[in-house]
């Protein structure tokens, strides 16, 4: 048994270290690299995420209920929802991980945003794919994912670039949020299955 576990470590550790050596070597380039001109605009960039992903849901659900239109209603809670279960997996994963932000891990990388929880995963990411998708889903139309999704990649950009997150908290941001809006619609498709059978 003894000889089992050390293999698996002697396997897996050089993975988890190369992976962490890949994740601050990128971070480098792209903080170090930065052109420090745009700061401001991924600050405005960064700090989008939460109103945006807040104003988007009310907006569609206020529409819907003005037009006095329960689809879109409905599309407007949907895309809400996705926003509260994508916040929820992200804050469960950044507490019970802990990691540490990279600026803190590492001083030569330079803290140019806000960024005070612990780093794994992105919560400005996930809410922009979260987002991003559940809108896309919700209104398949090409001018509505384009833009969408060009947005949450610049706000997932923009946290690396301003040295609060690692890409992986940014990758794992970006599949938390998209996961989110798949899982939102697969059981936004089974609750109105079964409304439909009473």
């Amino acid at each position: 048994m003894k000889i089992k576990f050390s293999l698996l470590f002697l396997l897996i550790f050089p993975t988890i270290l190369f992976a962490q050596n890949a994740d601050i070597d990128l971070l480098r380039k792209i903080n170090l690299g930065r052109n420090k001109n745009l700061d401001n605009t991924f600050i405005n960039i960064s700090n989008s995420a939460t109103p945006i992903s807040i104003l988007v849901p009310v907006t569609v659900f206020c529409r819907g209920l003005d037009e006095g239109d329960s689809l879109t209603k409905n599309k407007g809670l949907f895309i809400g929802a996705t926003l509260l279960v994508s916040s929820a997996v992200t804050f469960g994963l950044k507490y019970s991980l802990n990691r540490p932000r990279p600026f803190t891990s590492y001083s030569f990388i330079n803290k140019v945003g806000s960024g005070g929880s612990p780093s794994f995963p992105s919560g400005h990411t996930s809410a922009a794919f979260s987002t991003a998708t559940s809108l896309s889903l919700a209104f398949p139309k090409w001018y509505i994912i384009a833009p969408s999704y060009l947005w949450a990649c610049a706000v997932g950009y923009s946290r690396m670039d301003l040295g609060v997150h690692y890409p992986s908290d940014v990758l794992a941001g970006a599949i938390v949020g998209v996961g989110s809006a798949f899982i939102c619609a697969k059981a936004n498709l089974w609750l109105y299955k079964r409304m439909g059978k009473k």
